[in-house]
């Protein structure tokens, strides 16, 4: 089978030649083998849904720097390439030839691409930031993470779906559609959870939804990463405890704003499930997408009898831990009194 494929390429290659040396006389060898792209380094052309064989033309002289785009164009017809164009990210090496480019576009041989996300907070700003690295756009992907449907086929809800996204760089093909990026991700998702993982979320008696969650709230708490296992261990002692977790960054989610610098009696009020005030446990879902840091740093948590936590009072983002209310409250007085100096309300 496999020879008999080569011998019809060969027959292909041999016809093609030929008609062009007809054509064209002593240039067909020419027009088919002559390096005609030049650009300092291997270049990505992206071709569009709307993007038409003009357009391609004008990409390679621009940024492959064809030098000679009429037998390029004169190939392309032959072949009837500008009729059956494929999007999709094609890279140009130095020194191509118009054959080797036509049959890359022509069967649709793309690069893939680095998809890369981290620091995230909403469910809107995952799917722009992905949409920006990608043929599909944001729009899409918006529509499918709040699609309860979809979510629910993925095994995860509009308030969990979230926790799907591992922050990576994953490789894959610029014009990934929505629903396949879905999957992807979902499968990224499945490589994650290793069953080492999945043993030591039980451990802490959480599932591995109910870690991203948590891992979100550690990763809001803190700016050093690491506090995240000692913040960590506190809200495990809390959840097997009873105790409401008490996690501003869940009142900063359930207000809407994440600037705020402090927590007042009327924010602990808002009537939110994501306000772990007046809700025990966890809230329903991530209130960020967490880092790969965050998430193992909860299943690696530090056992220790704190209770409470604090920020410190010289504002460096770091906290004081307490086992003791009495000792919580000494550091709470000295927190608040440094934002009164510096008269943040």
């Amino acid at each position: 089978m496999r020879k008999s494929k080569l011998v019809r390429a060969v027959r292909a290659a041999v016809a093609l030649l030929f008609t062009l040396l007809l054509a064209g006389g002593g240039t067909g060898a020419w027009i088919l083998f002559a390096p005609n792209f030049t650009p300092e380094r291997t270049c990505c052309i992206r071709i569009y849904p709307e993007s038409d064989f003009r357009w391609l033309c004008r990409q390679l002289e621009d940024s492959a720097h064809c030098r000679n785009i009429g037998t390029f164009v004169r190939l392309a017809e032959l072949l009837k390439y500008p009729d059956h164009m494929r999007t999709g990210c094609y890279a140009v090496e130095p020194g191509m030839n118009n054959r080797d480019l036509l049959n890359r576009l022509r069967r649709g041989h793309q690069e893939r691409i680095r998809l890369t996300f981290n620091n995230i907070r909403t469910k809107e700003e995952l799917a722009e930031r992905l949409g920006a690295q990608l043929m599909t756009g944001g729009d899409k992907l918006a529509v499918l993470l709040d699609d309860e449907a979809f979510c629910d086929s993925m095994g995860f809800t509009l308030q969990t779906v979230p926790a799907m996204f591992i922050p990576n760089t994953y490789e894959v093909y610029w014009n990934i559609s929505a629903v396949n990026l879905m999957q992807r991700m979902k499968r990224e998702y499945l490589a994650f959870w290793t069953e080492a993982r999945r043993d030591r979320a039980e451990k802490i008696g959480l599932s591995p939804v109910e870690v991203a969650t948590l891992a979100s709230i550690v990763e809001e708490e803190s700016a050093a990463t690491e506090e995240y296992p000692v913040i960590a261990g506190l809200y495990i002692n809390r959840l097997h405890r009873g105790m409401p977790l008490q996690a501003d960054p869940t009142l900063k989610y359930a207000v809407g704003d994440f600037t705020l610098r402090r927590i007042l009696y009327r924010h602990r009020d808002v009537d939110s499930p994501y306000n772990t005030y007046l809700h025990e446990g966890l809230p329903p879902g991530p209130i960020r997408i967490p880092s790969i840091t965050a998430l193992d740093a909860v299943l690696n948590c530090t056992k220790h009898h704190y209770l409470y936590m604090c920020a410190k009072e010289d504002l460096s983002g770091k906290h004081h831990f307490s086992a003791s209310l009495d000792e919580h409250n000494r550091h709470a007085a000295r927190y608040q009194a440094a934002l009164n100096r510096l008269g943040i309300r």
